[in-house]
């Protein structure tokens, strides 16, 4: 029998290299494995273990000659060459069952820290500053939140926010009588009847053709006024500069960014640089660095998922 080889790519967890070895693989476990290096070793692999830093595009996978499965740590299939996969056999797996309720978690966190001012007053009394009226929120359970897209993360986040008694609006365009079962939820046959009526929107979708820089200076001139937007997706769904001018001339109250265009700041340019510093310094955006499904316990979980979706396709 011949051995069968897996890599993984990244920080998964313990559990996810146990079962693969229970399953009979060999596992080579290199989370800080470069890129460059997996493209000279990944000819040696039937299975393959990816986060962001390690693409299963073209050029990695023209070298992986004997793979048959990759598995994404998380949701975006936007780093796998998804037609050369299913042109040469190769099984894709995803998890973002694994990960959803921290995503979830994560948004209601941020907004609450937003509508609460809560980062500004946090640093305000760390300089013993008391500013008790210049603080006061405003309560979620007083607004209508929109979601777009509404999968796992998507509702993940709805499911959170029933204990508020908001209302929710969400709008997922491959879908039709999603909200049946969710007496909080309207179903919308659009963004733009979405953008009408809400006070929040976030997003919860894929990087596609059809997502790139869908939240651009038309989106948010949609938006009614002082709407709050929330990102914890993928960064090139919504473009910087319109987010920012949106924000400046007061069409937008505010914004809560996970993701972003561009996720290395060692490599901004002079232009980023200075968007992202005009961005970086307004008190009416929460930030956080791509962190949102970064829990222990979704690391776990997309262990298991993992290995349930590799044993239900025949794969181990």
């Amino acid at each position: 029998m011949i051995e069968k080889k897996v890599l993984i790519t990244d920080r998964a967890d313990r559990a996810l290299q146990s079962g693969l070895l229970k399953r009979g693989f060999k596992v080579d476990d290199l989370p800080d494995i470069s890129y460059e290096q997996v493209l000279g070793i990944i000819g040696d692999y039937s299975g393959i273990v990816i986060n962001t830093k390690t693409p299963a595009r073209k050029e990695l996978m023209s070298r992986a000659l004997k793979l048959e499965w990759i598995a994404r740590l998380g949701s975006g299939l936007d780093i796998v060459d998804l037609e050369g996969a299913k042109e040469r056999g190769i099984a894709v797996i995803n998890s973002p069952e694994g990960n959803a309720n921290a995503v979830g978690e994560h948004v209601l966190g941020m907004l609450l820290a937003l509508l609460r001012n809560i980062c500004i007053a946090d640093r305000e009394v760390r300089k013993y500053l008391w500013n008790r009226e210049k603080n006061r929120g405003r309560e979620l359970s007083s607004m209508k939140v929109g979601i777009v897209g509404f999968g796992n993360t998507g509702k993940a986040f709805a499911s959170l926010l029933q204990g508020f008694g908001c209302r929710i609006y969400a709008y997922d365009k491959y879908k039709k009588n999603y909200a049946q079962e969710w007496d909080h939820v309207v179903e919308c046959n659009s963004a733009e009847e979405v953008l009408r009526e809400v006070d929040v929107v976030s997003f919860h979708l894929p990087l596609t053709v059809e997502t790139h820089a869908m939240a651009d200076r038309e989106f948010f001139s949609q938006c009614k006024k002082g709407c709050m937007v929330i990102n914890s997706s993928r960064g090139k769904i919504l473009r910087t500069t319109d987010l920012l001018s949106a924000l400046e001339s007061g069409r937008l109250g505010g914004a809560c960014l996970d993701v972003f265009e561009n996720e290395k700041p060692d490599t901004y340019t002079a232009e980023e640089k200075k968007i992202y510093k005009k961005l970086f310094e307004r008190s009416d955006v929460v930030l956080s660095p791509h962190i949102a499904g970064w829990t222990g316990d979704s690391k776990v979980r997309i262990a298991e998922v993992i290995l349930k979706k590799l044993d239900e396709a025949k794969l181990t």
